[in-house]
């Protein structure tokens, strides 16, 4: 039996996705199995790794490549807090409130089996229903400013589809580009935006899956459906709370207390009494629920409506611009994929990767060779002598000259 922070979720998944895999078979989705590929082999020889040479002490000292795989709960912490920063820069500065819609209890069974229909449904959904009484003078009166991020899991892991739309405070009236403010502590009725968001998954889904949608019962249409608004301030708290669900999985390593007798045991917080409680379930049971979060290939969680949509940033720079008289513009700056990001002109460029440095003696060490993920080994992986590096404690650098 093992305890505490030496617990990790690749740990389970090594111990028993054999007997996972060989009990369900053809039934688990290319997308699950290449996601418990990838979390096992995470920080191990598989991955390959980086050689680094001290020149001071002459020691050789390596590092295992993380698998980048987006449901691995240890590749995930450096995204996030870029997306953090961007995010960040494009909320105006108003009030915001953050709006959460919730799938029925009958609709879930639904969407667990598919997920890009469903994903993609609740979301657009969401955003249009918000839409649809932000043009309420009544309550806005204009367009709205949204970015929403899906969330399938509660925290005892299991499944409860819902997404969270940041809504700021106010509303575009297009006609004279006018900024409607709204009030600091309202933003609309919860109880009028229920019907309407039901209403457009309805008609979505009888559009997009008439089949799927002859076998719903007439009265999941009809019950009242959950949607939460509340006031969030300025939106960065909100955003890191948010953070945290964007790049990472549903559980981090810090939960998981135990596994032992083919069981594993972690902590979660009730949501009603907000007291630490301790569920412990069979491993097949943990992983089955774990996986049930993994995401189809492709899907994008984070969404950008109205406003905050990419082909409005002109627009939502005017606005900020006249809220903020002297704030500079956003530029446009390009990935390594193509894609465009938004960042303001006196935003800090990105740092460079800190250097190495020798856990022996400190000083910053050089990269001698690099073995790529799947790549052949010149020896016998190292054993690890400290977290996040190997030493090599018996190589001499003429053993590592083919490799370089």
């Amino acid at each position: 039996m093992r305890r505490g922070p030496a617990i990790e979720l690749a740990e389970v998944m090594r111990a028993f996705s054999g007997q996972y895999l060989s009990a369900y078979g053809a039934r688990i989705p290319l997308v699950h199995r290449k996601a418990i590929h990838d979390i096992t082999a995470c920080r191990t020889p598989k991955m390959g790794g980086t050689t680094f040479l001290c020149p001071d002490c002459r020691s050789y000292h390596y590092s295992y490549h993380s698998c980048g795989n987006r449901n691995c709960n240890k590749c995930q912490n450096q995204r996030a807090q870029h997306w953090l920063d961007q995010a960040g820069l494009l909320l105006l500065p108003v009030e915001h409130f953050m709006v959460t819609f919730t799938l029925p209890e009958p609709l879930r069974s639904v969407a667990r089996s598919r997920q890009k229909l469903c994903y993609g449904l609740l979301m657009r959904c969401a955003a249009e229903a918000l839409q649809s009484l932000g043009y309420d003078p009544a309550w806005v009166g204009g367009q709205l400013a949204m970015m929403g991020v899906l969330h399938s899991w509660s925290r005892d892991l299991n499944y409860h589809p819902h997404v969270h739309m940041i809504v700021a405070g106010g509303g575009l009236w297009p006609a004279e580009e006018l900024w409607l403010q709204a009030r600091k502590d309202f933003l609309m009725p919860a109880r009028a935006l229920s019907p309407v968001f039901a209403a457009k998954f309805r008609d979505g889904l009888k559009k997009s899956s008439p089949e799927v949608y002859a076998m719903m019962a007439p009265k999941v249409w009809k019950n009242p459906w959950v949607v939460h608004i509340q006031n969030i301030g300025t939106g960065e708290h909100a955003l890191k709370y948010l953070a945290q669900y964007i790049f990472r999985p549903a559980i981090s390593n810090k939960r998981i207390l135990e596994m032992s007798d083919g069981k594993v045991s972690f902590g979660y917080r009730d949501s009603k009494t907000r007291k630490w409680r301790t569920m412990r379930l069979e491993a097949m049971e943990f992983i089955r629920r774990y996986l049930q979060h993994v995401l189809p290939r492709g899907f994008v969680k984070v969404r950008y409506y109205g406003l905050y949509a990419h082909r409005n940033r002109t627009i939502l720079q005017k606005i900020a611009a006249k809220m903020v008289p002297g704030a500079t513009p956003i530029r446009q700056e390009s990935t390594a994929g193509g894609q465009s990001r938004q960042l303001r002109n006196d935003a800090p460029k990105p740092a460079t990767a800190p250097s190495h440095r020798c856990p022996c003696c400190g000083e910053p060490m050089v990269v001698v060779s690099v073995v790529r993920r799947g790549g052949g080994w010149p020896m016998a992986p190292p054993v690890e002598k400290k977290p996040g590096y190997i030493t090599y404690n018996s190589l001499k650098s003429n053993d590592l000259q083919s490799v370089a």
